[in-house]
């Protein structure tokens, strides 16, 4: 099924039983990000609002869990925490071919690019301030006072990463990659003991936020790779971004950052609450999910 097969009558009318306040009809549009799990703006007599949803068609197992970043957003919203309010999660896949959930629509935008053009040093330094702070304020959540006690599996987070995503690359493989066989391989003995358990996003980096007009950060998006791990890897995953080219993405090697008032590499760990440090191997095992996903996409698009 495609996304234009969404039956939007049959959409509203579950939303009419199911979102408080909700008035149809609506018109739905695709964003270009949120590939992974495809997501709407939802537009409505009652206003905006953001649907995502599992892709259609056969899926990896426990890949696109739309219903753990509702679970995810519940838990932290009331907390005070920077992500929308999650209205209604519809478990039924017969309502449009998936099951999806609707939250609101955060006041602003993302930007995609790290280098932040539209804005002045002083707020490009405040918004990379404020990525770093609410990053630490996500570790400082308490997972069993929030209710997400059983949210990940116990164990040394980066060993199961790196298992994972290992597996999930050679499940996606389409070609023989020498330089993949060679980080494959030494990754599992290298890597640090975990140094803590919280909450971690596992795509955090400034395209899965949004900020409106002034630059004030108002939420964190993009929540399905979320479990409970070391905080280490969450930081070391958005300080990969300082070591990825600058080519209009979230990359920022290459560029004057002084000149752009953006936080340098050196500087990044003396923001947010001091706690997180670098950890090279850590660094390069932020490498696999990448990897992995590019493999699935490169498999989905040559099925």
């Amino acid at each position: 099924m495609s996304e234009q097969a969404i039956d939007e009558g049959a959409l509203a009318s579950w939303l009419e039983a199911n979102v408080e306040g909700f008035a149809g009809p609506l018109t739905l549009t695709k964003f270009p990000s949120g590939q992974s799990n495809p997501t709407y703006k939802v537009s409505a007599v009652s206003g905006d609002y953001v649907l995502r949803r599992k892709p259609f068609g056969q899926l990896l197992p426990s890949a696109h869990a739309v219903d753990r970043e509702y679970r995810l957003l519940s838990a932290l919203h009331p907390l005070g925490f920077a992500v929308p309010e999650p209205l209604a999660l519809c478990d039924d896949p017969s309502v449009i071919g998936a099951i999806f959930y609707v939250m609101e629509m955060a006041k602003g935008r993302p930007y995609a690019n790290g280098a932040l053009p539209d804005f002045d040093p002083a707020t490009r330094r405040h918004m990379y301030e404020q990525l770093v702070d609410t990053l630490a304020e996500l570790h400082n959540i308490d997972p069993v006072v929030a209710g997400l006690g059983d949210f990940g599996r116990p164990g040394n987070y980066f060993e199961r990463q790196v298992a994972r995503w290992t597996r999930q690359y050679r499940d996606s493989e389409t070609d023989y990659l020498p330089e993949m066989e060679r980080l494959i391989a030494f990754l599992p003995g290298s890597l640090p003991e975990q140094s803590g358990t919280s909450v971690v996003h596992g795509d955090y980096r400034i395209d899965n936020v949004v900020f409106d007009g002034d630059g004030t950060l108002s939420a964190v998006l993009d929540w399905e790779l979320a479990t409970l791990g070391d905080p280490l890897a969450d930081f070391s995953y958005l300080a990969m971004q300082w070591a990825m080219p600058a080519d209009g993405a979230a990359g920022l090697a290459g560029l004057d950052l002084p000149s752009l008032g953006i936080p340098t590499l050196d500087g990044l760990g003396a923001l947010g609450d001091g706690a997180h440090a670098l950890h090279e191997h850590v660094l390069v095992s932020s490498l696999v999910p990448r990897a992995a996903l590019i493999a699935r996409l490169v498999a989905r698009l040559s099925a």
